[in-house]
C-alpha cells in the first residue's frame, strides 16, 4: 500500500477515536468543561498532563533542535522536565488546596482585585496564544507534508477536530483525548527510534544506542558526528557557542515557564485530593521521560543520517556530494513543502551543504570549488523526515504523521480550553457579569473556545519563527508574569495587590517587547548585530528570567510601600500551605 494511502488510514483512525472520545465524555456543566468534574485517577491524570506537556515543540521540534544544536539544545530537555519538578514540589499541591477552576481566580482572590484577575487573564490570553501559534504551525507541516495538501487545508482540518473535541467535551472531553493522543505519540516517536537505533548500531533502545558504536566503523556515535560535522565547518556536536549564562537563563526561563504555564497548571485541578495533585506530578514525568530520553538519540541519528546521505564520498573530492538529479524520494516530497530547499550556487549539478558562516572554513570551501551552502533544511522536519531519510517502512512514517498530528492537537486543546475558560470563567462569569447562569457560562465558554480556534489557526498560518522557538517564547512570557505572582500569592503574605499588578505589568511587557525588538515580531528589528546587543548577552528564549526578576522586585517594592493585605487574605495563605483536607474544585 502506498505511504499516502496509508497515512490517511493512520490519521483517519486517530481522528475518529479523538471524536468518539469526545461525544463519550461530552460536558455537561460547568464542573466538567473547566476541570472533568475533579474526579480524574492520578495516573490518568499524569498521562493526559504529559500528552499536554508534549506538544509539537517536543515531538516535532525538540529533535530537530538537537540534531542542529548538539549539545546546545540540551537547555530545552533540561528546561522542559526540570520544570516538573517545580511543580510538583512548589504549586500544584497549594492550587489544588485551594480548589478553584482557573489560574486568573486564584490571582483574583489571592491578591483581592478583580483587576488582578483581570491582568492574570491578559497574561494568560498573550502566553496561550504565542504557544498554541507554534502547535498550528506543527499541525500545518504534518498535513502539508504526509496528506498532500495546502497549509491552510491541513489547518483547517486541524481546526475541525479540536472545534470537535474541545468545544463539545471540554476538559473532560480533552482528558481522555488526551490519554488517546498520548499513547499514539509515544508509539509513533518510539517505534522509528528503535528501528534507526538497530539500523546505525545494531542495538534497539535508543539511550543506548546514543552511546553504541555506529555500525561498519568501529567508532561511537558522538565521536562519528564530530568528525562528520567538523569536516563541514560546523561546530563539534558535543560542545555549544552558547554562553554560560545564556544557557543558564534559557533553562531556567524553560523551568520556570512550564511551572507558569495555565495549562499545565488547570490539570492539577481536576484530580480529587491534593496529594493526587503532586502524584499526577510524577506519573507526568515518568510518561515524559519516555520521549524525553529517548530525543536527544533522535536528534544525533538524524543529523548523521541526513550528512551521510548528502555528502557521499570524502569532503572536498569532486565526486563526494550528492548530485542533486540523483537525490532520494524524500527530498523531492519535503522540497514540495518548501520546507527543504536546494540553491545551486556553483552550478555543479550537486549538492553542498555546509556552514558557510565559519569563516575559518571558506579557504578550504574556495578549494573545494563551493560558493556557499546550497542546502536549506527547516529544523522541524528533522523528525518527521527521519524514517524517510533511514528508508523505513511506509507504515512507520505514516504512524509518525498520526504521532505528530496528536502532539500538536492535543497541546493545542489545552491551551484554547484555558484561553476559553479565561474569558468566560473569569472574565465574564468573576468580573463583568457575574449574574450569567452556569448555562449561560458553558455556552459563553464554547463560543470563547470557536473563536480562539479560528485566532489560532491564523497564527499557525502566520506564525512567528519556528515550533520550538515560539514555544519558547511563550515559557518566556509564563516566567516573567504568572510565575512569580503565583509562588509570592502561595509564600508571601506581605505582596499586596498593587504589587501583584505591577509585577506582572512589568514582566509582560518587558518580555514580549525584548522578544518582538530583537526578533522582529510585529515589527521590524531595528537593532544593528543584534547577538551583539543582547541584553547582559541572554537571548530572547531566556529573556524571561529577567522579566521575573524585574517581577518580583516591582512586586516587593510597591507591596512594600502601600498597604498590606487583609487579615482574611493573609489566613487564607495560611491555610493555603497546609496541603490536605482540601474539597472538591468549587466555583463562586
Amino acid at each position: 500500500m502506498d505511504l499516502t494511502t496509508l497515512t490517511y488510514i493512520a490519521v483517519g483512525l486517530s481522528f475518529a477515536l479523538y471524536i468518539g472520545i469526545a461525544i463519550w465524555a461530552k460536558a455537561s456543566t460547568t464542573g466538567e468543561f473547566y476541570v472533568a468534574g475533579k474526579g480524574v485517577n492520578p495516573v490518568v491524570n499524569g498521562m493526559a498532563t504529559a500528552a499536554d506537556w508534549m506538544s509539537a515543540a517536543s515531538f516535532i521540534s525538540m529533535a530537530g533542535l538537537i540534531a542542529f544544536l548538539g549539545y546546545g539544545g540540551s537547555v530545552y530537555l533540561m528546561g522542559w522536565t526540570g520544570g516538573y519538578c517545580l511543580l510538583a514540589m512548589l504549586l500544584a499541591p497549594y492550587l489544588r488546596k485551594y480548589g478553584k477552576f482557573t489560574v486568573p481566580e486564584f490571582i483574583g482572590d489571592r491578591y483581592y482585585s478583580r483587576t488582578a484577575r483581570i491582568v492574570a487573564v491578559i497574561c494568560l490570553i498573550f502566553i496561550s496564544f504565542t504557544y498554541v501559534a507554534g502547535q498550528m504551525r506543527g499541525v500545518g507541516i504534518v498535513f502539508s507534508r504526509f496528506l498532500e495538501v495546502e497549509l491552510l487545508t491541513g489547518l483547517i482540518v486541524g481546526m475541525g477536530i479540536v472545534f470537535i473535541y474541545a468545544v463539545l467535551g471540554g476538559m473532560k472531553g480533552i482528558t481522555y483525548t488526551q490519554v488517546a493522543q498520548y499513547c499514539v505519540l509515544i508509539i509513533a516517536y518510539t517505534i522509528p527510534a528503535i528501528f534507526i537505533a538497530f539500523q546505525l548500531t545494531g542495538n534497539p533502545l535508543p539511550q543506548l544506542a546514543f552511546g553504541s558504536t555506529v555500525n561498519g566503523t568501529g567508532e561511537y556515535m558522538l565521536d562519528r558526528l564530530n568528525q562528520v560535522v567538523t569536516e563541514l565547518g560546523f561546530l563539534e556536536y558535543t560542545t555549544t557557542n552558547k554562553s554560560t549564562i545564556d544557557i543558564f537563563a534559557i533553562t531556567l526561563a524553560l523551568m520556570v515557564g512550564t511551572a507558569g504555564l495555565p495549562h499545565v497548571i488547570v490539570r492539577f485541578f481536576t484530580v480529587p485530593k491534593v496529594r493526587d495533585a503532586r502524584s499526577s506530578a510524577g506519573w507526568a514525568l515518568v510518561f515524559i521521560a519516555l520521549l524525553y530520553t529517548t530525543a536527544p538519540a533522535v536528534g544525533a541519528m538524524a543529523r548523521l543520517n541526513l550528512t551521510d546521505t548528502i555528502q557521499t564520498g570524502e569532503v572536498g573530492a569532486e565526486d563526494g556530494n550528492l548530485v542533486y538529479e540523483e537525490r532520494p524520494d524524500w527530498m523531492k516530497r519535503w522540497e514540495a513543502t518548501g520546507l527543504l530547499k536546494f540553491e545551486d550556487k556553483n552550478g555543479d549539478g550537486r549538492i553542498q551543504y555546509y556552514n558557510d558562516a565559519n569563516a575559518e572554513f571558506a579557504t578550504k570551501a574556495a578549494e573545494y570549488g563551493w560558493a556557499g551552502n546550497e542546502l536549506s533544511v527547516d529544523r522541524d522536519i528533522m523528525v518527521l523526515a527521519n524514517p524517510e531519510i533511514a528508508q523505513l517502512p511506509n507504515w512507520v512514517i505514516a504512524l509518525v504523521a498520526a504521532g505528530g498530528i496528536a502532539a500538536a492537537l492535543s497541546t493545542a486543546a489545552g491551551l484554547l480550553l484555558v484561553i476559553s475558560s479565561g474569558v468566560s470563567h473569569d472574565l465574564l462569569k468573576g468580573t463583568f457579569t457575574p449574574n450569567m447562569t452556569e448555562g449561560q457560562e458553558l455556552m459563553a465558554g464554547r463560543v470563547a473556545a470557536a473563536v480562539a480556534i479560528v485566532i489560532a489557526g491564523y497564527l499557525g498560518y502566520n506564525p512567528p519563527g519556528f515550533v520550538a522557538q515560539v514555544v519558547a517564547f511563550a515559557f518566556g512570557l509564563a516566567a516573567s508574569s504568572l510565575f512569580p505572582v503565583i509562588i509570592m500569592g502561595i509564600f508571601s503574605k506581605k505582596v499586596n495587590r498593587e504589587g501583584a499588578i505591577a509585577g506582572m505589568l512589568v514582566g509582560l511587557i518587558f518580555t514580549m517587547g525584548y522578544i518582538m525588538s530583537y526578533k522582529g515580531i510585529f515589527i521590524p528589528v531595528l537593532i544593528e548585530n543584534v547577538e551583539a546587543n543582547w541584553l547582559f548577552g541572554i537571548s530572547p528564549e531566556g529573556i524571561g528570567v529577567v522579566g521575573m526578576l524585574l517581577n518580583f522586585i516591582v512586586a516587593f517594592a510597591v507591596s512594600k510601600v502601600t498597604a498590606e493585605p487583609p487579615e482574611h487574605i493573609q489566613h487564607m495563605i495560611e491555610d493555603i500551605r497546609v496541603p490536605k483536607g482540601a474539597g472538591g474544585a468549587v466555583d463562586h
